[in-house]
């Protein structure tokens, strides 16, 4: 009973207001005046003009039972961990599967750190490099100048 009373107030509500989805002076100028401004507004409101009494329904079918309704338990099972299926078999290929990919991702973050530390010991020694050959044309320069060092860019 509560339901049927809330519909009516609704679509009591829905009837009495300036702007609805009907043919009124108000959403007439208001389409005008969208089209005049920028005519995506306009065409935005002669949709709402003529298919604006099925928002309702829409908004209630891809909230509660539409298209969506699967997503939210769907994406939180897979955060959960992996249930039981009731076939013994299978959850225990699906677990040794499982490791098998853990170890796999492990031996691949192990490779990882390696080649990590690699290009890191890499890049010293040419910063080492790179040092040593500064310092070097450094005091080259002050033991043949006249005191005065000079630092010149080997780009340029």
């Amino acid at each position: 009973m509560a339901v049927v009373s809330k519909l009516k107030e609704r679509k009591r509500m829905n009837t009495t207001a300036l702007i609805r989805p009907a043919w009124t002076p108000a959403t007439i100028a208001l389409m005008v005046v969208g089209f005049v401004v920028f005519w995506p507004l306009g065409l935005a409101m002669l949709a709402y003009i003529l298919w604006g009494d099925r928002l309702d329904g829409f908004k209630r079918t891809m909230n509660g039972e539409g298209l969506f309704r699967n997503c939210g338990a769907k994406r939180n099972r897979v955060y959960r961990g992996f249930n039981s299926t009731g076939n013994v078999a299978f959850d225990d290929w699906r677990s040794a599967e499982l490791a098998r990919i853990e170890e796999e991702r492990r031996k691949l973050d192990e490779a990882r750190d390696e080649f990590d530390g690699y290009v890191r010991e890499l890049r010293r020694a040419k910063d080492q490099d790179e040092f040593d050959r500064f310092m070097n044309g450094r005091k080259a320069s002050q033991q043949t100048g006249n005191g005065v060092s000079e630092i010149r860019d080997p780009g340029v």
